[in-house]
């Protein structure tokens, strides 16, 4: 675990420089719990990493005193919130307010989830490779908005998307021009989905997915068929996914929506993480079933309305953006290079 705890200090330090571009006389406050292992592990590795930094324990506070704090704080300083479960001031979550404040953010979330079996993993899915971030994520995001048909392979099947995607969305640690700097960690995804959810028809095979408490359960691949965008079969999926289906259809249609492709190289079927928000990084396809996704808006289906996004995440062989591969075996493809 030293040898563990010495490496992470490090890749939060890679982290502060490459990702948030901290320097003085930029300050740092970091608010954290100490009710997972995880989030007090996480608490001292950014002890080691921010020596000049400001540490308060939130739960020995009051929602004035955090936003006090806060307050505090100039444009640009940074606030990382080390969180068991997550932060929130009122009804909001305290991310909100620093994003309207100008204020650098890393916010780790959920940190219960995960078993001490995965701390080293959730370790290594911090570490930050700007080379590769920085290459394949505009490349695939490049290739996704141009792209008129898009094959999802699966061993033996293929979930086809037609007619064009929606402006994908990156999640790689480069925030030049952007208005908001920091997120979530782990970090490592590009996004989109179908610009016409119809026209996403074909079968595909699902490794995992996050059940009611949003922990990641993982099962020998099952099949399902999708059919003018929703999911219309799952016969050989295990009961607890049949359970997520039938309580999606009491609300809304099984919508196949989000096209999400995880980048970080941390993580993945071998190395997963219990927590969902975590794990979707995880280098591969994921979908989310339900009418719910805030960021695309579509044609009768209400933002407001949608009840469900679940996560399910793809036994992906391979993936062809208008008949070149982009993704084969676990790896980017670029320009005929792999990562």
């Amino acid at each position: 675990m030293e040898e563990s705890f010495v490496r992470a200090t490090q890749q939060i330090k890679n982290v502060l420089r490459e990702v948030l571009r901290l320097q003085p006389p930029e300050q740092a406050l970091v608010i954290f719990d100490t009710q997972a292992p995880l989030a007090r592990l996480l608490t001292s590795i950014y002890r080691d990493a921010l020596p000049e930094g400001v540490f308060v324990d939130f739960d020995s506070l009051s929602s004035a005193e955090v936003m006090d704090l806060i307050q505090g704080l100039k444009p640009h300083d940074l606030v990382v919130m080390v969180q068991s479960t997550n932060f929130r001031l009122n009804e909001f979550r305290i991310r909100i307010e620093l994003f309207k404040r100008e204020l650098k953010t890393i916010e780790h979330l959920h940190l219960e989830r995960m078993d001490a079996s995965q701390f080293d993993t959730y370790f290594e899915s911090l570490a930050y490779d700007p080379a590769y971030y920085r290459t394949f994520g505009p490349k695939l995001k490049a290739d996704l908005d141009r792209a008129q048909r898009v094959v999802v392979e699966c061993e033996g099947t293929e979930l086809i998307y037609s007619g064009g995607l929606e402006e994908a969305k990156v999640n790689i640690g480069d925030y030049t021009g952007m208005k908001n700097v920091g997120g979530t960690f782990p970090i490592g995804e590009v996004f989109t989905e179908a610009k016409e959810l119809r026209l996403v028809n074909g079968q595909a095979k699902i490794f995992a997915f996050a059940g009611d408490d949003h922990r990641v359960r993982m099962f020998e691949p099952f099949l399902v068929n999708v059919h003018e965008g929703i999911l219309t079969a799952a016969t050989d999926a295990p009961p607890e996914f049949q359970s997520i289906l039938e309580k999606i259809r009491l609300d809304e249609e099984v919508w196949v929506r989000e096209l999400g492709f995880g980048m970080n190289p941390a993580l993945d079927k071998q190395h997963p993480l219990n927590d969902i928000t975590a794990f979707e990084r995880q280098r591969g396809v994921h979908l989310s079933l339900g009418a719910k996704h805030g960021l695309y808006p579509k044609p009768g289906l209400n933002r407001k309305d949608g009840r469900y996004h679940v996560d399910v995440f793809v036994d992906v062989k391979r993936v062809l953006v208008d008949d070149a591969v982009v993704f084969q075996n676990g790896r980017y493809y670029e320009t005929g290079l792999t990562t």
